[in-house]
């Protein structure tokens, strides 16, 4: 094959219908890029919603606010479920905020996970040797 040219399809067996060179490189290299990106929202998704019920936790079972560590948590904790704040009025304040604050870390859940499943499918497709 001469120099700059690229083969289009594979030949033989195990080649059949598959793109090879630079194009299927690129391909390949965009949708492991896409993965990659799915994994990384899958591990903030998950960080953020353990924050939450870490802090969920520690305001339930009335661990010391004044601690510097519960005192962090909690107060990251509160940022991230802002908008929850006050979702549900509830007269014993644990159980309101358990209520609200479950309830933001279930949807940030539910939308992380939508959004890399999104993605990962977006590196699947152009990714023609990867499963799942």
């Amino acid at each position: 094959m001469a120099a700059g040219r690229r083969r289009v399809m594979g030949r033989g067996r195990r080649g059949e219908g598959r793109e090879t060179g630079v194009t299927a490189t690129a391909r390949r290299g965009v949708g492991g890029g896409f993965i990659l990106v799915a994994r990384i929202v899958m591990l903030i998704t998950t960080v953020i919603v353990g924050l939450i019920v870490a802090a969920i936790l520690l305001r339930v079972l009335e661990a010391n606010q004044s601690n510097s560590i519960v005192e962090g948590v909690t107060d990251l904790a509160r940022t991230l479920v802002g908008p929850f704040k006050d979702l549900f009025t509830i007269e014993n304040p644990k159980v309101e905020i358990a209520v609200n604050w479950g309830l933001a870390a279930l949807l940030y859940f539910i939308v992380g996970s939508l959004i890399a499943r999104i993605l990962r499918r977006m590196g699947v497709k152009s990714h023609p040797d990867r499963v799942g």
